[in-house]
Order: structure tokens, then sequence, then C-alpha cells
């Protein structure tokens, strides 16, 4: 039976596609529980804290033990506040637990983020050793209201030999809410008129 290259092609395609799309698929329905959902909704109601300040920002994030649940670290982004490009939730939160366990390593741990993690972000959790991170809206979601560098956190984690299982988005339209909030997009505003 002869095939062309063309066709090769076109099959080998369709068949990574698939594997891949069913693995991320696998991941998320597999690596998500309710124990996640409830996390996730807990930071987003931290987050959303900031909504009444004058620094209201959609990005909070939860570093907890991944065996006990036990709460180790909570932040939001404080980007505005600091005058610090890199204090996004999910740097500031690694750098405080990190400094509260006297270690680099996170290893044990999980990080829960309102928002999927930029390629800084994800690039921090991967070096700390975080066991999973799980992030609520998507960067798809997030760059219809600020600039984001948009590749996916699980595209950065499969381009490393540094392992973290990402799942998400979990508890997505609660997150997305501090996106949409009107005392946000009022924020959002002013952003950009800096």
């Amino acid at each position: 039976m002869s095939v062309s290259r063309r066709s090769f092609l076109a099959q080998a395609g369709a068949a990574a596609f698939s594997a891949e799309t069913l693995a991320t698929h696998a991941l998320a329905a597999e690596d998500v529980s309710a124990v996640d959902q409830e996390r996730m909704r807990s930071v987003a109601a931290f987050t959303a804290e900031t909504l009444s300040t004058d620094h209201p920002v959609p990005f909070g994030a939860d570093i907890v033990n991944t065996s006990t649940g036990e709460r180790l670290m909570r932040a939001v982004n404080r980007v505005g506040p600091d005058h610090d490009p890199s204090a996004h939730a999910e740097t500031l939160t690694i750098r405080l637990a990190c400094a509260k366990l006297g270690s680099v390593s996170l290893k044990g741990y999980t990080l829960y983020t309102t928002c999927e993690p930029c390629a800084m972000c994800m690039a921090c959790a991967l070096w700390s050793g975080l066991d999973r991170l799980v992030f609520g809206a998507t960067i798809a979601d997030a760059s219809r209201f600020v600039s984001q560098i948009t590749i996916p956190a699980k595209e950065v984690a499969q381009r490393t030999d540094l392992h973290c299982v990402v799942a998400g988005p979990v508890e997505r339209e609660v997150c997305v809410k501090l996106f949409t909030d009107p005392r946000m997009q009022k924020a959002f505003a002013m952003w950009k008129k800096r």
C-alpha cells in the first residue's frame, strides 16, 4: 500500500492533535477535585476583597500543602502599589512562601491562582518545584481586559524538564467575575491612562 507524504503528515498531525487534546482533557478531569473548586472559590473571594480598596486587582494566589491542604501563603497582585512589574500574585506568593520556609523549594505544595499564570509566573512556579498549579480564569480571559503574554501555562510547562501538573480552568466563571466587576472595570480604565 502506497501512502503519500501529504496523507502521512495529515494523519500524523491528526493523531498528535488528538493525543494532545485527549491528554489535556484527561489531565483537567482527572486532577481537578471538589476540594480544588472550594479552594479556588476561597482565593477568588479573598481577591475580591481588593475591589473595595484603592488598588483593586483580579489576580490572587494561595499556596497550600498538597497533602494536608494547610495554607502556607496568600497574596494578591501588587504591581501598582509596589511599583514592581514582577509583583504578580503568583510570583509574590511564591517569594513569600519560600521566605517563610527558608527554602527555594516548594515541593509538596500546590499553587491556586485566580488566573492562568503568564510565562514569567509559570517559569517561577516551575523553578520553585511546586507539585501542582491550579488556575481559574484563562490567560485568554485576562487578555480581554489587560495586556498579557498569551502563552498558555501548560505550554510553558511542556517546554521544560521541570515537572508541575497544571490544571484548569477551575471555577472559571467565578474568577472571570473579578475582571468584569464594575469597580475593576473602572480601575482598568485608569490603568490604560498611565
